[in-house]
């Protein structure tokens, strides 16, 4: 057989292949290509869900008649002005879009530059390229493609219903929408209009929360907490939505690298990484990630659809992420979601450690990581018995800043008014001996005890892991655990780290490592399956994620178990003094399981109820 060049006609359809996968994948191209262009309005129409037509028109730069003429040939392109592909700023870069389409379909471009005296248009038909033309135009650019796939008829055979295309394409501008909420955007499919997003004002913050808000869900906003993180040479910025407002997929999680929209997993790891403790693992939150990073620390040219990107350091960029969730989160505090309210409205034994969990064998401990060890003993307890009168009930009082002589008794107007104005108000009772119905400034509020101490104890108990340090147990047979050469010295390297987790290891020859001492938390464990796990973690994401895991949820197991069951009856000092405490608790909106801690009802909203306004 003899070597011999491919037509370029072939090697056009050949690189459609991969660049034109469906008729979203031309709107894409095409949307990115006029956001390059410095466009401030881009409207888009499809026919038959992009099988008949795909027309694109924008208000950019606009291109000459000389320039018409390269841009639909290959590799040809006006956005690497010194060849460097590792200092990328544009959306696109290869070069390969225009030929690509235009090869397996009936392409016009009509342009005219700003300064330009007039428009001119140029035509491919199936990867023949007509002369150029004049053409009647004001400014910009107008693409239209017909007839998707005719000179590559098997492609057609692969295609979805014309609604199903149609949806791809809807998600594609949507994507490019969310990160440039400056442009306005318009989708028509031959009969109606199916989006418009128009360009939104403000700082860059408050800009793309309102296009999130139009794009992602109308209440997104009033359910999302801003996030502002940044390590080394990477920047994340967005909003993350409350664990309360959740879905039942991922669908609503976007992710966008330098202005690119991209699809990575390790990214959405990182999501679920961010609300571990915070969601069933069945739920999803909504979330919109913008991440700013030095070019050269991320690869974008690893796929030509450019959905997919590599980090230098993947580790940064997922630790970046998850602790910038976990910190946004926080920082709101005991907020749940008022959706909830407004779906409701419309609906009208002291004892010491548990053996098993903690594990029998190993060495006698003491000093901190004992102390560890009691204080989480301690939390897990404290459930069960009354709140504490003399610590729990002066501290809610102390907080009114009330009069001494009001401070004898919670049932003094005085200090039930003072109560009424801390967020989650005053207790005036319990229902069913498992609910906490309190009166707020301007509405009511009905808290889940259990749900909502599960919270307080289990923040507690991660604030002792925090300070002291995991406690270790020595195992009374060291385990020695085979793995490749490169797992077991990457793993002897992280030592340190993994003993602060109570997990000490050192080699034990080439391939394979001798585990002395593990989590007392962890109780019995299989030490061959943990330190397999923690290699694959270490070589994925530079962290031993599933180590901390598996600590939070013992931890988590155990705040359930020993928090204020269902069906305990409080006193209404019992109940102040469990507001209080969530007031100032990290993420108590929500228990370890995702779901909600309270319900807040608006007085107005009440009223409305039964007609008063």
């Amino acid at each position: 057989m003899t070597i011999r060049r491919l037509p370029e006609g072939l090697a056009n359809r050949i690189a459609a292949g991969e660049v034109v996968e469906r008729p979203a994948s031309a709107v894409k191209e095409l949307v990115e290509n006029a956001i390059d262009a410095g466009a401030r309005n881009i409207d888009v129409a499809i026919v038959e869900g992009g099988r008949q037509l795909i027309s694109v028109q924008d208000d950019g730069f606009g291109m000459s008649a000389d320039e018409l003429r390269i841009a639909v040939e290959r590799h040809a392109t006006s956005k690497l002005p010194n060849d460097d592909l590792v200092n990328i700023a544009t959306l696109g870069f290869r070069g390969e879009a225009l030929p690509s389409i235009g090869s397996v379909s009936r392409m016009s471009i009509t342009s005219r530059p700003m300064e330009g005296e007039e428009a001119w248009t140029i035509k491919v038909d199936g990867g023949k390229i007509e002369h150029s033309r004049p053409a009647a135009l004001t400014f910009g650019t107008r693409i239209e493609v017909r007839d998707l796939f005719f000179a590559t008829p098997a492609r057609l055979k692969f295609l979805k219903t014309d609604r199903t295309e149609q949806a791809h394409a809807v998600d594609t501008i949507k994507r490019l929408a969310m990160v440039h909420p400056e442009i306005s955007f318009s989708l028509t499919d031959g009969e109606r209009e199916v989006l418009r997003y128009h360009a939104t004002q403000g700082d860059l913050f408050e800009a793309r929360l309102a296009r999130l808000g139009q794009v992602m869900a109308k209440d997104f906003a009033e359910n999302a907490v801003a996030l502002d993180a940044a390590r080394e040479d990477a920047k994340l910025t967005g909003y993350v939505g409350l664990p309360t407002f959740n879905r039942g997929n991922s669908m609503m999680q976007f992710m966008f690298v330098n202005g690119r929209p991209v699809r990575d997993r390790l990214m959405l790891g990182a999501v679920r990484g961010g609300y571990q403790d915070l969601l069933a693992r069945d739920r999803h939150p909504l979330v919109a990630l913008f991440l700013k990073i030095d070019p050269a620390a991320v690869d974008v040219n690893v796929h030509p659809a450019k959905a997919e990107v590599r980090f230098r350091d993947s580790g940064m960029v997922r630790g970046l992420i998850v602790s910038g969730i976990k910190h946004a989160l926080a920082e709101a505090g005991h907020r749940a979601s008022p959706t909830i309210g407004a779906g409701t409205l419309g609906a009208a034994r002291k004892e010491g450690a548990n053996p098993t969990l903690f594990g029998t064998r190993g060495r006698h401990y003491s000093g901190p990581a004992a102390s560890t060890q009691g204080e989480l003993a301690d939390s897990a307890y404290l459930a069960q018995t009354p709140l504490d009168a003399d610590s729990y009930n002066r501290h809610a009082v102390d907080a009114l800043d009330a009069p001494t002589g009001q401070a004898e008794s919670l049932n003094d107007p005085a200090v039930a008014e003072a109560l009424q104005k801390h967020p989650l108000g005053a207790a005036r009772g319990q229902v069913h001996a498992t609910y906490i119905v309190s009166q707020s400034a301007d509405g009511i509020v009905i808290i889940d005890q259990h749900a909502a101490h599960e919270r307080v104890v289990y923040e507690r108990m991660k604030d002792a892991l925090l300070s002291d340090g995991v406690a270790a147990q020595g195992l009374l047979l060291p385990e020695v655990v085979e793995l490749s050469e490169d797992e077991a010295a990457l793993l002897v390297s992280r030592a340190e780290e993994l003993s602060k987790f109570g997990l000490t290891l050192e080699a034990f020859g080439p391939g394979a490592v001798v585990v002395r001492e593990t989590p007392v938390l962890l109780g019995e464990t299989d030490v061959q399956a943990l330190i397999r796990d923690l290699a694959d973690d270490l070589k994925e994401f530079d962290q031993a994620a599933v180590l901390e895991d598996r600590l939070a949820e013992v931890c988590s197991t155990m705040a359930c178990h020993g928090s204020v069951r269902a069906g305990r009856r409080l006193a209404v000092s019992e109940m102040n003094a469990l507001l209080r405490r969530m007031e100032i608790t990290p993420n108590s909106g929500q228990c370890n399981h995702g779901r909600p801690t309270y319900i807040e009802l608006k007085l107005s909203d009440i009223e409305k109820l039964f007609g008063r306004r």
